[in-house]
């Protein structure tokens, strides 16, 4: 679960940034809830209305929604109140993803008919208010711009979330920013710092991984995971082939490795490399070898049995010389070789 929430804020601050984030941003309900939040009674909703049949139900989904429950865990306090949490934002996205699908007002009408057979007041009032305002902040959020500045500058995305933020604050009170979108925020904060430490070219690589590491050492203890799956490999994709570029040394690498992944992992990745070189060593002499038998005078009949007899000799394993085909075609047509860098 959050993973897809993940997934769904970085799609919100990439898609002008903003899409990218909402869709990587960690569930509110496996991190720390709202101080307003905390001094209430969670509850299921309380309403003397009939809840919606199946048919009924389903008359509010759009089509690619029909095998699915809507989406909306609402919580309230023992006063019938409304507590603004992730759940109720995942709420009100349930009904703004059949946009394409339906018409803005009729996803409107729906989700007040679905309000009005589940809540009662003074929840129902609220959570219409909220709904209301959060369509506008969505609507508005496609305005938003960072001036002229270049994508490539970690300075657009900090303009278009300060933009953000500030669009928020008309809208909302602070303690429906903080329900709607605390996490995200602090998920933003983190991508924004990040990318500003990946694009400092007064420090080395091996400082990159350093600052890095201690950014990633700051996020709550349950998100850990889902962001070291999500970056790790990423940065240190970026930060080895930055070495390469400018023809640094293994220690180097190693050292950058260590900083930000730690003894174990660069280990692992230092065995790895090893394998890629000794198969990059294998390939490329099989492929010198059979160019010379190519090459040569001898018959079609001849030349592909002398390939054979090399491949085999270089390659004993079925898998390996299935691997090969692909190298064998690049190379054959002057392309370049498919080696992991």
């Amino acid at each position: 679960m959050q993973k897809y929430k993940l997934w769904i804020i970085l799609a919100l601050i990439v898609g002008a940034f903003i899409v990218l984030l909402v869709w990587l941003a960690p569930s509110q309900s496996t991190a720390q809830t709202t101080t307003a939040a905390k001094t209430v009674q969670s509850q299921a909703p309380s309403t003397s209305a009939q809840p919606l049949t199946q048919t009924q139900e389903q008359t509010l989904n759009s089509q690619s929604q029909q095998d699915t429950q809507i989406n909306c865990q609402l919580q309230l306090d023992a006063s019938n109140h409304l507590i603004v949490n992730e759940q109720t934002r995942n709420c009100f996205e349930y009904f703004i993803s059949q946009y394409g699908e339906k018409e803005l007002p009729q996803i409107d009408r729906d989700f007040k008919a679905y309000l009005q057979q589940n809540y009662t007041a003074p929840a129902l009032a609220q959570i219409s208010d909220l709904w209301q305002r959060y369509v506008d902040y969505r609507g508005k959020m496609g305005t938003l711009n960072s001036s002229n500045l270049s994508e490539d500058d970690p300075k657009y995305y900090e303009s278009i979330f300060s933009n953000m933020q500030n669009l928020r604050k008309q809208l909302f009170s602070n303690y429906e920013i903080e329900g709607l979108f605390g996490i995200e925020d602090t998920y933003n904060e983190y991508t924004l710092k990040r990318m500003a430490v990946m694009a400092d070219k007064r420090l080395t690589e091996v400082e990159k991984a350093q600052k890095l590491k201690a950014l990633f050492e700051q996020l709550p203890s349950d998100w850990k995971e889902n962001v070291e799956q999500l970056n790790k490999l990423e940065d240190l994709r970026k930060l080895t082939a930055a070495i390469k570029a400018r023809e640094g040394s293994s220690a180097e690498i190693q050292q950058m490795r260590m900083n930000l992944v730690g003894p174990e992992v660069t280990q692992r990745l230092e065995n790895l490399d090893k394998q890629r070189s000794e198969w990059k060593d294998k390939v490329g002499n099989y492929l010198s070898a059979r160019d010379s038998i190519v090459k040569s005078g001898m018959s079609e009949d001849t030349k592909q049995k002398a390939v054979q007899q090399l491949r085999d000799q270089y390659f004993e394993k079925k898998q390996e010389q299935l691997r090969l085909s692909t190298f064998e075609s690049v190379h054959d047509q002057g392309g370049k070789l498919p080696f992991f860098e």
